[in-house]
């Protein structure tokens, strides 16, 4: 937001240095970004001479030799010039020796090629006022000879480029500032006049301009104001509007657009002007925008609208896009001789989705987006016409429409002189308090006593103050009046605490640790998604419960429910650039929805793509294959204070959501464990359709929050055995279809119960696998690997091998399992 000091000056006496404003606006809250200074720096010995005689050089092609009066008391000079745009009888700018322009420079008598020279005559961008340099300033009006230059030119401004904080949309006005620095400087706040009063009694009925309004869609507009006037006449606006929009950075257009564009920036209320004969049927109509209907706006562009949008219509077609810009079939132009003002409210949800979609930012949109001032509506309208009367003539007639009510405003807090002591800490006097609320417009309006004896106000709140509704807020405002930097120095006490990362920040460190450490490279997406990448992962129940109800965009209108839908995105966009990044992983938030509750997770993700062409290595490595992917998934399970082991997983049946059937399993699940694994190989259909070469291999663990905290805890220090182990191995006939997981714990099982406390079982793995000749059809064989251990003693083997016949027995005793001899 670029604010004009002299626009500022208009409503509060501000005679303090340039660097005292800027360090109020920062001390109030708000980012000055930019001081912009234009006009002329003040210049001595910098005066208005005329050009006498011009004479080529004698020894220059480029410089002419000019003969200058620059007044009574600096004479005639001889003046050295290389512009070459004036003439005998122009007056111009002519810095004398001992003049200081900006940028140091400083002017003497001197010899240019052998002629003297007794100053020089001046370029725009030498004077400071920026422009080219390409001739001399020439002087309008014949000023008189000898006149300091600085009474000559318009005196210059300066504009603050301030950033206006999201919750205070009464800054977004110069007004708006101008109350502020008026509340720090203890300056009275002078409102403009505002003349108008209504439509009068008597005003003519021009209903041939405007019939009437109508609101459909007043969830999105629920005040909506058009006056009408009559017998305007377009032109260019007046040189003190002009300057003041110019000054802030606005190209100054004609005499009713330009008043719009001052009262938006003066009062924060954007307002609209329709040419009256360019709306069809003579009626406005709020609405929707039919879905695919086309506008060409103001800039040019054919616009594209949805369903969703607000426009501003006619009988036949959309004028505006509401909120954010008028189209080019109403607009005013040199044409025009009736307008029908539009000054209205629409919600910000609205105008901010809209702006989003159509990629089209304005001064307009960027005010509505924030939330302007519904209250103030009326005397914003007003102030509109009273500038349009005087800038472009004519006439108020009727009839005035308004669709929806400016309900009354009251807004109340109760604070206490000692609630705001205790929030800051130090001591303010009460009338100090006092003063400060009442010079931001703070009224108390009652001043009572409590039980207690103590003073309680109640304090009325603006309705341009939205952002105040308790009582440490205007505990923030008292403050900002005080100052912060009056804050008294002390010492800071407090007590050293030890805390400990949280759990999921324990679990996210230790999860990326790993993976970086199999050479994964770290990926960070987007959480929201479309409906097209969530839909393949979850059934069309549950992306219904994954969707935003208001989403910003339509490709991020879903949660994601799993981390693999960015990894993929990433893999191809990397295939497709030749990075040669096959290994992707991301830590981050899932949505998971069960049983139509949406789960928030933490989990950890990553994918391996397969690809035919893997570059020359200088040692060629095993692809990873569906054990690869389980190993991880159970180490980052580990990490989460997960045994997955301890688990059996379910092979992947049927097109199950990415995952290909038979190649893939999961583990675990959010209702009965509080988490859930999957891994193995990625739905062959669904990598192709993305455009991803190869086959990708992939896992993902995600856990509750709740119950990655109850997996957590330092670890405790465990005895361990001084003992050898023995090893046994054993070889188990099953069924071909038997999980060896399932086999394995069985077996564990047997042995834990045979050895009992004697001694420990301390590992059973599956080391081999065989199905062929000497094995009965149907059947395979598991080979199996089992450790025993005792924590006092060496064990001998008679009890071991006693202990390993009982465990062969108790595994083969119900018959589904025999030892293969």
């Amino acid at each position: 937001m670029k604010l004009s000091l002299n626009w500022l000056k208009s409503y509060v006496a501000l005679d303090a240095p340039i660097d005292e404003i800027t360090h109020a606006i920062t001390f109030l809250g708000f980012e000055v970004e930019q001081v912009i200074r234009t006009g002329v720096p003040p210049l001595q010995h910098v005066v208005v001479g005329e050009v006498l005689a011009r004479e080529q050089h004698p020894n220059a092609d480029k410089l002419t030799v000019c003969t200058v009066d620059v007044g009574p008391a600096g004479g005639v000079k001889t003046i050295v010039c290389g512009a070459p745009n004036h003439r005998v009888g122009d007056r111009v700018p002519v810095a004398l020796p001992g003049a200081v322009l900006p940028g140091d420079f400083k002017i003497k008598q001197s010899k240019i090629r052998g002629q003297l020279s007794d100053g020089m005559m001046c370029a725009p961008d030498e004077l400071g006022l920026g422009g080219g340099h390409e001739g001399l300033l020439i002087l309008d009006g014949r000023p008189p000879l000898g006149a300091p230059i600085n009474e000559v030119l318009p005196p210059g401004d300066v504009v603050f480029d301030v950033e206006i904080t999201p919750n205070r949309p009464d800054g977004l006005s110069h007004l708006g500032m101008a109350r502020e620095l008026a509340a720090w400087f203890r300056r009275d706040l002078v409102y403009p006049p505002v003349k108008f009063a209504g439509l009068p009694a008597g005003a003519p009925e021009r209903r041939d301009l405007l019939g009437g309004i109508s609101v459909e869609a007043d969830e999105d507009c629920p005040l909506y104001t058009a006056h009408v006037i009559s017998g305007v006449k377009i032109g260019p606006s007046p040189a003190w509007l002009q300057e003041r929009l110019t000054a802030v950075g606005l190209r100054p257009i004609n005499n009713v657009v330009d008043v719009g564009n001052y009262v938006m920036l003066e009062t924060g209320q954007p307002v609209h002007a329709f040419d009256a004969k360019k709306i069809g049927g003579g009626r406005i109509v709020v609405r929707h925008a039919r879905q695919g209907e086309k506008l060409v706006t103001l800039d040019g562009k054919d616009r594209v609208l949805s369903g969703r949008m607000l426009v501003i219509a006619d009988a036949a077609k959309p004028l505006v896009i509401a909120g954010i810009m008028g189209g080019a079939n109403a607009e005013v132009n040199d044409t025009t001789t009736d307008l029908v003002l539009e000054v209205a409210y629409f919600k910000p949800a609205c105008i901010r989705w809209t702006s989003r979609q159509l990629g089209l930012s304005t001064d307009s949109s960027y005010r509505y987006e924030r939330g302007v001032d519904p209250h103030t509506l009326r005397e914003d309208a007003h102030r509109a016409i009273d500038l349009i009367l005087e800038t472009a003539g004519g006439q108020v007639v009727g009839p005035f429409c308004q669709a929806g009510e400016d309900r009354p405003w009251q807004s109340e807090i109760r604070l206490t002189p000692d609630y705001v002591r205790r929030q800051l800490g130090f001591h303010i006097p009460d009338q100090e308090m006092k003063d400060a609320l009442e010079a931001l417009e703070l009224p108390i309006v009652r001043d009572e006593l409590m039980s207690d004896g103590q003073p309680q106000w109640t304090v009325s709140i603006p309705s341009w103050r939205g952002d105040l509704d308790r009582p440490i807020d205007l505990v923030e405002e008292i403050l900002r009046l005080y100052g912060t930097d009056r804050i008294p120095r002390s010492t800071v006490t407090a007590p050293g605490l030890l805390g400990d990362d949280a759990p999921v920040v324990v679990f996210n460190r230790k999860a990326a640790d790993y993976l970086v450490g199999q050479h994964f490279h770290e990926c960070v997406n987007y959480t929201l998604r479309s409906l097209a990448e969530v839909g393949p992962w979850v059934s069309a129940a549950s992306a219904q419960e994954l969707a935003l109800a208001n989403p910003f965009v339509e490709d991020q209108s879903h949660l994601r429910s799993t981390l693999l839908i960015g990894l993929l995105e990433s893999l191809k966009l990397n295939q497709s650039r030749g990075t040669g990044a096959t290994r992707l992983f991301e830590i981050g938030r899932v949505f998971i929805e069960s049983t139509g509750q949406i789960y928030e997770c933490a989990a950890a993700a990553f994918i391996e793509a397969q690809t035919k062409d893997a570059g020359r290595q200088w040692l060629k490595r095993p692809p990873a294959d569906f054990y690869t992917a389980k190993n991880r998934v159970h180490i980052l399970a580990s990490h989460a204070g997960v045994n997955l082991a301890a688990l059996t997983a379910a092979p992947v049946a049927g097109g199950w959501f990415g995952w290909q059937e038979g190649h893939s399993a999961a583990i675990g699940g959010l209702r009965d464990h509080g988490f859930e694994a999957r891994f193995g190989l990625m739905n062959l259909a669904l990598v192709r359709a993305l455009g991803i070469e190869g086959q990708v291999m992939a896992g993902i663990f995600a856990i509750l929050p709740e119950k990655l905290a109850a997996a957590g805890g330092p670890r405790r220090y465990q005895e361990f055995s001084h003992y050898p182990p023995v090893l046994r191995d054993l070889a188990l006939v099953v069924d071909a279809a038997a999980p060896a997981e399932d086999v394995r714990q069985a077996l564990a099982r047997a042995a834990q119960t045979v050895a009992g406390s004697a001694f420990a079982v301390e590992r059973v793995a599956v080391f081999d696998v065989y199905q062929g000749q000497g094995l009965p059809e149907g059947k395979k064989s598991l080979a199996f690997s089992l450790v025993f251990r005792a924590a006092d003693r060496t064990l001998t083997d008679d009890e071991v091998n006693t202990a390993f016949a009982g465990i062969q027995k108790a595994i083969t005793a119900d018959g589904r399992m025999s030892v293969r001899s």
